[in-house]
């Protein structure tokens, strides 16, 4: 199952927030890389670049706290999501263009607030990326743009192995699972919840969150996307479903029957088990028409006559056909 989370650039500070008496190199340092995150950076970059040509940033991908879609990553699966998102390159909109490739995460933490707690009652965690981009060029309206909190939310894509109920454990939608987002059960609002991370793909500077600090947008391949729509039907629908699907069977059996008796009487020659087979195969729409077609032959050949039937008028008023001599 693929998914897009949305969150946000972290404002926290890296250095110092007012430039003073050092003017603007207090605040470009806020954002130049320190030797050791120049050495993680050197596994991404094909030559050794220096700190003053590149600009660093954090930012939140996704955290534990249920999103307005009713979502909710499962504390338990960040640190492995944190690492898969290592190394993967940043975006605008997901566009998937290669000219769109302007940053890259060069490292990644799961990071805790300290007496926060998540509407489910657990401790609040999230999974913060360090990100880096060259100076220079075009990438200065970018960096002038997030230093003024315009570029600020982001839209990560990633893949689950699993999106369980929060109610009842089992996948949700699916294996006897009814419960429905949003709606309450005994006190708690049901939520799924995002387990067994298996890939991370990019993220993207976007216009609108789905939701303050860390939101949703889904991206779902084909085959993940009718399940989901399919175990979307509400459980009346289900039900009503089946029960049109034995009304049809039931219609189709009926046929089947009148099929088979019109045959046998329209052709007497042909074996049972045979006329059995060639309807089976059939259609109900073409099982209806052959059912109605054996009919009408076999209505050429009926009433059947028993061997003393009257042969005529005179026949059933007298006795004239019995007298002898």
């Amino acid at each position: 199952m693929d998914i897009r989370k949305q969150a946000e650039v972290d404002g926290e500070k890296r250095g110092p927030a007012d430039p003073g008496a050092d003017g603007g190199a207090a605040k470009a340092a806020a954002n130049t890389p320190t030797a050791a995150e120049l050495r993680l950076i050197h596994r991404f970059t094909r030559r050794e670049l220096r700190a003053e040509e590149l600009y660093v940033f954090r930012v939140i991908l996704c955290d534990n706290e249920t999103d307005r879609d009713g979502e909710r990553f499962e504390t338990a699966g960040l640190p492995k999501l944190a690492e898969l998102f290592v190394g993967k390159t940043g975006l605008f909109d997901h566009s998937g263009k290669s000219g769109d490739q302007v940053m890259r995460i060069y490292d990644t933490e799961v990071i805790a607030a300290p007496g926060r707690t998540t509407g489910a009652g657990e401790p609040y965690t999230a999974v913060r990326a360090k990100v880096y981009l060259p100076r220079g060029g075009t990438a200065e309206e970018l960096i002038a743009q997030i230093d003024a909190g315009i570029k600020k939310e982001v839209s990560v894509g990633c893949a689950v192995g699993l999106a369980k109920c929060s109610v009842c454990g089992k996948p949700h939608g699916r294996e006897g699972c009814r419960h429905q987002k949003g709606k309450v059960y005994d006190g708690a609002v049901c939520c799924r919840i995002l387990c067994d991370p298996a890939d991370a793909y990019e993220f993207s500077f976007v216009a609108v969150p789905a939701q303050p600090g860390a939101g949703v947008i889904k991206r779902r391949g084909q085959t993940e996307e009718a399940a989901e729509r399919w175990a979307s039907v509400r459980a009346e629908e289900l039900e009503a479903l089946r029960e049109l699907a034995a009304d049809g069977r039931r219609y189709r059996g009926e046929l089947l029957r009148k099929a088979r008796r019109a045959a046998g009487l329209a052709l007497p020659q042909l074996p049972g088990g045979l006329a059995e087979q060639m309807c089976a195969g059939l259609t109900t729409e073409e099982l209806a028409r052959a059912a109605e077609a054996f009919e009408s032959q076999a209505a050429r050949g009926l009433p059947l006559r028993p061997q003393l039937a009257p042969q005529g008028e005179a026949q059933a008023t007298g006795v004239a056909g019995f007298k002898f001599g």
